[in-house]
């Protein structure tokens, strides 16, 4: 079966991010199928374009187990404003478009991971010229994310996304959900056929995390012997409200123990530093982007680690991909996300929930955690059973491959 994945944020050699589907795309060409990615070429949180890509419309590559991937164009202006993320997308659905058609093979089935919306309307175009069926992913509720979370305000701008969603529902043969709220939300509010709709989870990758000594080499560069580090991993963006753990830190401060790490790249992250100077924390430390091949050795260093969202109803959907990456080393989680990222956490032992954007919570559940070691052990041993048992993502890779196959163009 030849496969034409649609992902642009799918991970570089030593990028940091999510993998779930360097991980899928890689069992897949294992078990002998021919895969092929369309990524983009600025990475989705730095907004920063490696040299080795510029100046060029599409960089052909090789990732683990022999994968094609074909590095598309997309414009510098990521992160420059709303309109220079706008014309980013744009820009990748051109050129992505143009190395479906002229430099992958012909597939028999094409896959489309969102966000963006605009990866659908590649896999649209892509069908409509080949004649070959899609599945369209839904890891995000977008526009609604983008929307109550301040970044798409412009009428016009929301009237397209909402666009772009209708089209990439419609158009698909197959839609996946990420949460189980997300299957409901599309299957009552956005009118998807329970017939052609799967929950398959983000999954953890229990061939790449695994427990280790939180006495390792991460605390011993960074100094963190006898501190109890809280973790934060993942994006610095306005969705992900850090300023919270800021806040919290500031509350706890007294506490000459308690050291909050928060380690990833975003358009947040000079303000949140400079803020962390302002208010003269010496609590609160930042490490830039790590590769998901080393991000073990820093969550096992730590004691706690945390995942927080803004304050809004969409995101009460949503399984942060960290929580896997938490859960697989074995480590408590402060969790500040309501809804189905909650009950994960709750329902599974892992760890204990803070209100959203709420500091004074935050740093009282930093004080329990910190005063019951033996809490914290238990809940990073149940942590690891239930990923073990529910959401490995090699058995994760082997489910979505039979809707693929299920799909697939005869040859």
């Amino acid at each position: 079966m030849r496969i034409l994945i649609v992902h642009q944020y799918f991970l570089g050699a030593g990028d940091a991010g999510g993998s779930r589907f360097n991980q899928f795309a890689r069992y897949w060409a294992e078990a002998g199928h021919d895969v092929t990615v369309l990524a983009g070429t600025v990475h989705y949180a730095t907004g920063r374009k490696d040299p080795a890509y510029k100046g060029r419309f599409v960089v052909r590559e090789t990732a683990p187990g022999g994968v094609r991937v074909l590095r598309c164009h997309v414009s510098e202006a990521y992160n420059v404003s709303f309109v220079g993320r706008a014309w980013a997308y744009a820009s990748f659905t051109l050129s992505s478009l143009w190395a479906g058609l002229t430099a992958a093979p012909r597939p028999d089935v094409i896959l489309a991971t969102s966000p963006p919306l605009t990866v659908g309307l590649t896999a649209w175009l892509l069908r409509l010229l080949t004649g070959v069926a899609y599945v369209f992913e839904v890891r995000d509720l977008w526009p609604e994310s983008a929307i109550d979370s301040g970044v798409l305000r412009h009428p016009l701008m929301k009237a397209v996304g909402y666009a772009l969603e209708r089209l990439s529902y419609r158009g698909a043969s197959w839609v996946n959900a990420l949460t189980p709220a997300f299957e409901e939300v599309l299957a009552t509010r956005k009118r998807v056929p329970r017939a052609r709709l799967s929950m398959i989870p983000n999954g953890a990758d229990l061939d790449l995390l695994a427990p280790g000594p939180k006495a390792n080499r991460v605390r011993s560069r960074l100094g963190l012997e006898g501190r109890f580090v809280v973790t934060y991993v993942g994006a610095h963006g306005r969705a992900n409200r850090l300023m919270q753990l800021v806040e919290a830190a500031e509350r706890l401060r007294a506490d000459p123990d308690v050291v909050l790490l928060l380690i990833g790249d975003g358009m947040e992250k000079p303000r949140l530093r400079d803020e962390v100077r302002r208010r003269g924390l010496e609590n609160v430390r930042f490490v830039d982007s790590v590769p998901k091949c080393a991000i073990g050795d820093y969550i096992n260093a730590s004691d706690v680690c945390t995942a927080v969202l803004q304050a809004n109803d969409t995101f009460k959907t949503v399984y942060p991909n960290k929580l896997f990456d938490y859960m697989t080393c074995a480590r408590p989680i402060l969790l500040g996300i309501d809804g189905a990222a909650r009950r994960l956490v709750e329902e599974s032992g892992a760890g204990v929930f803070a209100e959203p954007e709420n500091p004074d919570a935050l740093a009282a559940r930093v004080r329990e955690l910190k005063a019951d070691p033996d809490r914290c052990e238990a809940m990073g041993r149940a942590g690891r059973r239930f990923v073990e048992t529910h959401y490995d993502r090699r058995d994760l890779a082997g489910r979505y491959r039979r809707i693929l196959e299920r799909l697939a163009r005869p040859r």
